[in-house]
């Protein structure tokens, strides 16, 4: 068990136990709510209608509390409906909010010089779903204090706590809130609950009980609001970007305040389903250093499922059952008929089959299967509908001819009892990519056990089971793919428009790239690594990237790699959200080798998800030292098939299934010199043997 999410485990219960000896001890009387003038008469909790729990939760914090004429807290305390990031129609375009904001708006709350290195400021990022719901749901808040008849409000988020001493200090805030505002007619905006943005907040006015922010405070999760103040903000927008962030810019105009000292705290024991835009762009800055994008969902519990499709040009439902976690096998229509005998094999690399040509015996033996469901497109070609139709409706589902995601997602996410993605549903790959299809040559058996001992591949829905025996095959006697026109050629012995150098890293990287570490001349572009601590890497090497994506082609390079334990040259085609990825790792601590790798993640363009840090990789023995000398170095990535070669040598193939499905987005070219966290990929670092220097030349990509 990960001794670090032992801790996290003791952590919470530890949390909720105190909790709850607090929630049978008063929190005393808090003389600022109760009805009067310049007086908190109410309080409104943002709730979700799936978060019952988390209502109660807060309603026993507020209970605990008196106002002034002594009446429970939760006797002026309301409820407001969230709006829930899973449903596609509340977060989609709303002139209520702006979903595209710009690095910079980043840097005005929490100024960072590694991000505005890595950054152009105008950089644009889109907000999550979940970011989204947040801000149209706290815009909610505002209109109904705008129109409601109490002067002030406190609105509370429903995964808080209030922090001992929480009465008195309020108390003494909301007393200097209303001295210091007399003029203006009283408070408009006042944190009881905030973060400072890495200790950079700009502070005013400063006393005892409070504080003028002029910038740099997160997190809304408790703030009085006043009637004139909401209406400030309704004025003011749309909201552009995380609302947090936002009303940092209107701090002046709301003559906003905080207490001194957050007295409203977010739990630790909630689990967050919030996924943020701006960590992608934090953790190539080297700024954080977790999982940028959110995990997997995680290996369905679903299944069998079979399902028919209306057998359109793009295989939608089949992205949607592997966006849920589900192991998906798609057919053509045409194979050769699936007898009940097969089905146990199936099953067992499988979850769901869709357009699966059953045989009559074969649909029969499922149908009596009573954990197995079966999901029809309305206008799916099925002879077997009669049949179907006379399953009791928990066990199938039949989806309408819409693409509203509320409408599809939830009759799907109902049959299979499993919670709905805020990602819209998928329009899919084209059918002709093959994305789903098993098209391995035959069944192949690990041969070399200490090889998938050395890279263990990923535990995800998206891989098929460890169990199967997967493991590098000797490639067919297909030919060599024929490369097409030329679309951009790079000798990279200067700098040239098609590549820029990159200002980033990632999280596994002990490295931060930087400018320094990218140099040209007559040889080429040299990536050197070097011992010198960048932010809070202690290596500095470089990287660069096309400027432009690419949908399918050949790419290839002249590559000299780095030698040196700890250090990987790697040439690669990658993408985010989802993260989708296509490798060539040459490890300097075993010269005569080269990794291929490749990241699968389902969904279409913008769907965040990017699970795995291992991938599904592969050890292959070159037959020279890759330090030596410059080879040439293809990876060759078409619809159905993968194919590596070095000096039009074909090494290694890739088909469906083999064992992911294959990435089917646009990706951009990167090479990089990198130093690997993890020992198991390429050793550990040996600082004596830096600096060290990759070189890459006469970069090609071809249709």
């Amino acid at each position: 068990m990960n001794l670090f999410q032992t801790t996290g485990y003791l952590q919470r219960f530890a949390f909720r136990a105190l909790r709850a000896v607090a929630g049978v001890i008063p929190g005393g009387r808090i003389s600022a709510f109760g009805t009067g003038e310049g007086m908190i008469g109410k309080v409104l909790i943002v709730n979700l209608d799936r978060e019952p729990r988390r209502l109660r939760r807060t309603l026993r914090e507020l209970s605990r509390f008196r106002t002034s004429g002594g009446a429970p807290l939760t006797s002026i305390t309301s409820r407001l409906s969230a709006v829930d990031a899973r449903d596609g129609r509340a977060v989609a375009a709303t002139l209520d909010v702006d979903s595209i904001y710009r690095v910079g708006d980043q840097l005005y709350v929490q100024p960072d010089t590694r991000l505005a290195e890595c950054f152009d400021a105008e950089e644009p990022i889109r907000m999550t779903p979940q970011e989204v719901a947040i801000a149209r749901s706290h815009v909610e808040v505002w209109k109904a204090i705008a129109t409601g008849s109490d002067h002030y409000v406190l609105v509370l988020e429903d995964d808080v706590w209030f922090r001992r001493g929480a009465a008195r200090a309020i108390d003494r805030g909301w007393h200097a809130a209303l001295q210091r505002c007399h003029a203006e007619g009283g408070p408009r905006l006042l944190y009881l609950s905030f973060e400072d943005a890495g200790g950079t907040a700009e502070r005013a006015d400063v006393c005892d009980a409070l504080f003028r922010p002029k910038r740099g405070l997160w997190f809304l999760s408790g703030y009085v609001l006043s009637r004139d103040g909401a209406a400030t903000l309704l004025r003011a927008m749309p909201v552009v970007g995380p609302v947090d962030m936002w009303i940092n810019y209107r701090f002046e105009e709301l003559r906003a305040l905080a207490l001194s000292s957050p007295v409203i705290l977010q739990r630790p024991d909630s689990v967050s389903s919030n996924s943020y835009s701006i960590l992608p762009f934090l953790a190539r800055a080297g700024i954080v250093d977790a999982r940028s994008d959110p995990v997997s969902p995680g290996k369905s519990p679903a299944g069998p499922v079979l399902a028919w499709t209306a057998v359109d040009e793009h295989e939608g439902l089949a992205m949607a059952l592997s966006m849920l976690g589900l192991r998906v096998r798609a057919f053509d229509g045409d194979e050769k008929a699936i007898q009940a005998r097969d089905l146990p094999n199936l099953f067992e690399d499988f979850d769901a089959l869709v357009d699966a040509p059953l045989a009559p015996d074969a649909l029969s033996a499922t149908i009596a299967r009573t954990d197995a469901k079966f999901v029809l497109e309305t206008n799916a070609p099925l002879r077997h509908k009669l049949e179907l139709a006379r399953l009791p409706s928990s066990r199938i589902a039949v989806l309408p001819p819409s693409r509203a995601d509320v409408e599809l997602w939830k009759p799907l996410c109902a049959l299979l009892c499993l919670a709905q993605p805020v990602q819209t549903f998928p329009v899919g790959a084209p059918r002709s990519w093959r994305i789903f299809r098993d098209d391995r040559p035959g069944q192949w058996h690990a041969s070399i056990l200490s090889r998938r001992k050395a890279h263990r591949l990923d535990d995800s829905p998206w891989v098929l089971p460890p169990g199967r025996g997967w493991d590098s095959k000797p490639p067919t006697r297909q030919p060599m793919p024929l490369a097409g026109r030329c679309l951009l050629h790079a000798a990279m012995t200067g700098p040239t428009p098609f590549f820029t150098g990159l200002v980033e890293t990632f999280p596994g990287n002990l490295a931060s790239f930087a400018r320094e570490g990218l140099m040209h001349d007559k040889c080429g572009s040299q990536l050197a690594i070097s011992k010198t601590a960048t932010g809070n890497r202690p290596y500095r090497s470089g990287a660069f990237a096309s400027v432009d994506s690419f949908q399918h082609g050949r790419f290839e390079a002249e590559i000299k790699a780095a030698r040196g334990s700890g250090l990987v040259t790697g040439f690669f085609l990658h993408r985010g959200s989802p993260r989708q990825e296509i490798d060539v790792e040459l490890p300097g601590s075993d010269v005569r080798s080269m990794l291929v790798n490749v990241f699968f993640n389902p969904g279409d363009d913008g769907a965040a998800i990017g699970f795995g840090y291992r991938g599904s990789p592969c050890r292959i023995d070159l037959g020279f030292d890759a330090t030596l000398d410059f080879h040439l170095y293809a990876i060759d990535w078409r619809p159905g098939r993968i194919t590596w070669s070095v000096d039009d040598r074909i090494v290694h193939e890739r088909v469906g299934w083999d064992p992911t499905p294959l990435p089917h987005l646009p990706m951009r070219l990167h090479a990089n010199l990198w130093a690997p966290r993890s020992e198991e990929l390429a050793g550990r670092i040996d600082d004596d043997a830096l600096p060290a220097t990759a070189t890459f030349k006469n970069v090609a990509v071809r249709t």
